[in-house]
């Protein structure tokens, strides 16, 4: 079966930044959507942005509007989540999800581990 990676996760100041990785085993993220996903303690997970096939990004959390982006690397089949101006309630467990249909924000084929984000003074 498939299998993604997250990494990049650690502890930043609010007002810093992260870029998490989510990075494919074996066969390549070019051929799906990737989405990445939070969820914060005690919260209910959320959809955070999407990344199409074709390269087109997808926002779900207009809490990250104009501060979070996916930027996509083919060669390196890696599919990013670049995090700007990290606020203290950006606080969660990340994950990326691959969508086999194509398709941000239908049902994700397959889950990475999750990587943990902590913005805190």
């Amino acid at each position: 079966q498939l299998k993604i990676v997250e990494s990049g996760g650690g502890l930043v100041q609010p007002g810093g930044f992260l870029r998490l990785s989510c990075a494919a085993v074996r066969c390549p993220l070019v051929y799906y959507a990737i989405g990445w996903f939070r969820q914060a303690p005690g919260k209910e997970c959320e959809g955070v942005q999407c990344i199409g096939s074709e390269g087109e990004i997808t926002n779900y959390a207009d809490s990250v509007k104009g501060r979070f982006t996916v930027p996509r690397d083919n060669a390196k089949n890696t599919v990013y989540l670049q995090m700007n101006s990290l606020k203290p309630e950006d606080t969660a467990v990340y994950y990326c999800a691959l969508y086999s249909d194509l398709k941000c924000w239908s049902t994700p084929t397959t889950w990475g581990q999750g990587t943990q984000v902590t913005v805190s003074s």
